[in-house]
């Protein structure tokens, strides 16, 4: 037996940050054309173009990802430099910025007015499950995705919000006031709570997937002790 051949091997975080990077691009490839669709008009200024559809926002949220990743590094660099360790610092600022950058443009997508807004009267549907048929699968996916960011990255930042239970009651209370907002604002969108379950489930499975790195109590109780010791030296 060849015993180099396991130390040669690359570090498994390696290998998942390499397949991450192939699943992104391999995206980007796929939805290209209706992207660029999107660009000519960012790029004359035409804001609704940018913020305003689907495509622009992707679009936006994609070209905002090496600002994003910069400021990751900053955050971690910061924490470094205080005395957190490596591997804390850069979990803890990749979760910052993860959920941030990975919830506000899907929440954004989600408040993005019908055609009749202000005019269409509003819809409610509280009937648990009858929304999911009408919904699709795309209908279906997307509203898995609208908060799973913050139910991936929300237990690994915040320790209090370390448990599933939790993480369910983030995603559904999200999900309400986004409901409610829809509805208070006259959207010409259907305030449904289907959407809620749906939502809520998609936090739940993310949470679930980043399980691994939910910080454990006694880091918790070492991260508040250290500003403490800090400003007492």
């Amino acid at each position: 037996m060849n015993h180099n051949a396991s130390t040669s091997a690359p570090p498994r975080r390696i290998v998942l940050l390499g397949l991450a990077i192939l699943g992104i691009g391999s995206a980007v490839f796929v939805v290209r054309r209706p992207l660029m669709m999107s660009a000519p008009m960012c790029m004359a200024g035409r804001w609704h173009g940018c913020f305003g559809t689907f495509n622009g926002v992707v679009l936006m949220t994609l070209v905002a990802l090496p600002l994003a990743a910069l400021v990751v590094w900053a955050l971690a660099h910061v924490r470094r430099a205080a005395g957190v360790p490596s591997a804390r610092a850069w979990r803890t600022s990749l979760a910052e910025v993860g959920m941030v950058h990975g919830t506000v443009p899907l929440v954004w997508l989600t408040m993005m007015p019908g055609a009749g807004p202000g005019v269409a009267p509003r819809r409610v549907s509280l009937v648990p499950l009858r929304d999911l048929v009408t919904m699709g699968p795309l209908g279906i996916v997307g509203n898995l995705l609208v908060f799973a960011a913050l139910g991936f990255f929300a237990p690994m930042r915040f320790a209090a919000l370390a448990s599933v239970p939790r993480v369910l009651a983030l995603g559904a209370g999200c999900s309400v006031l986004v409901e409610t907002a829809q509805y208070v604002l006259w959207l010409d969108r259907v305030s449904s709570v289907d959407d809620v379950l749906v939502n809520a489930a998609g936090a739940v499975l993310a949470a679930l997937a980043s399980r691994r790195w939910w910080p454990t109590a006694a880091q918790a109780a070492s991260d508040q002790a250290r500003p403490t010791s800090a400003a007492a030296v």
